[in-house]
């Protein structure tokens, strides 16, 4: 009997991409060689919520934090460095995993060209600036735990309140199904407490991109989109889109989106 497939099931998913030979130093290389200006309102949009709902942590530094499907970024990590005095770097790629255990043994020498200039957009809120070290890559490799998993499995497999999170570049860019995009995000957010504040980064309309001459999905998606969705097991939410000026990062988006907010109580 001919089995006819439509709709969402005939795209691409999770499964049927190489995440084991995504390229961190070439995904490294492409996108945070140096501090692109849409990379810095990103940064400073995620930084001035975060002081806004954790300055009352700041003293204490004593949340739990996660970054789920990190790769080769850490400045997600960053934004959340001055609250948590722990932090779980969540990824599934295996040669993501690999690459960061090994970077946090000598603090991330392949961002040191870079480093000083995203922590110095944060320490423009003097929260940051107070917990400025001579060697920031030791200061963040010294709280992080860097866990190998699927995202699909955040909350079953491994079921934790986290107090704060972050989710870049993720839930948009392991898959082109709308169904693993929403799973995803409903992962993270199940593992992060009641009331706790989350920032999460997506690229905008994307069409998938390649790494180490790998292609990976994506799946299409504007604001509504991730607002109307997010919207139903959240409170607070603040929104920008950060359009890439004259110079897109590749081709394929049209720019990207950055969704603040809070888990509903």
């Amino acid at each position: 009997m001919l089995r006819v497939v439509t709709g969402e099931s005939v795209r691409p998913g999770n499964d049927d991409y190489p995440w084991d030979k995504f390229d961190p130093v070439d995904y490294l290389d492409k996108n945070y060689a140096t501090m692109r200006d849409d990379d810095r309102q990103i940064l400073e949009f995620v930084r001035d919520f975060f002081v806004r709902t954790l300055s009352d942590s700041v003293d204490q530094a004593g949340l739990r934090g996660i970054d789920a499907c990190t790769g080769p970024n850490l400045y997600p990590a960053l934004t959340m460095l001055p609250f948590c005095h722990e932090l779980t770097l969540f990824d599934y790629s295996r040669s993501n995993v690999d690459w960061l255990t090994s970077q946090q043994v000598d603090g991330w020498p392949s961002w040191q060209p870079v480093w000083a200039d995203f922590w110095r957009a944060l320490c423009e809120q003097p929260v940051y600036a107070r917990v400025d070290r001579p060697d920031m890559g030791r200061e963040l490799a010294g709280r992080v735990n860097i866990v190998w998993g699927s995202i699909f499995q955040l909350g079953q497999d491994i079921d934790v309140d986290y107090d704060v999170g972050t989710m870049f570049f993720g839930p948009e860019s392991l898959t082109s199904r709308e169904s693993e995009f929403h799973s995803a995000i409903d992962h993270f957010l199940h593992v992060l407490r009641p009331n706790a504040p989350f920032a999460i980064g997506l690229m905008e309309h994307s069409r998938g991109f390649t790494v180490g001459g790998s292609d990976f999905p994506a799946t299409d998606i504007g604001m509504r989109d991730v607002t109307e969705y997010l919207s139903r097991r959240t409170v607070g939410l603040a929104c920008e889109r950060v359009g890439y000026g004259d110079q897109p990062l590749r081709e394929g988006y049209t720019g990207m989106l950055v969704v603040c907010g809070r888990i509903a109580p």
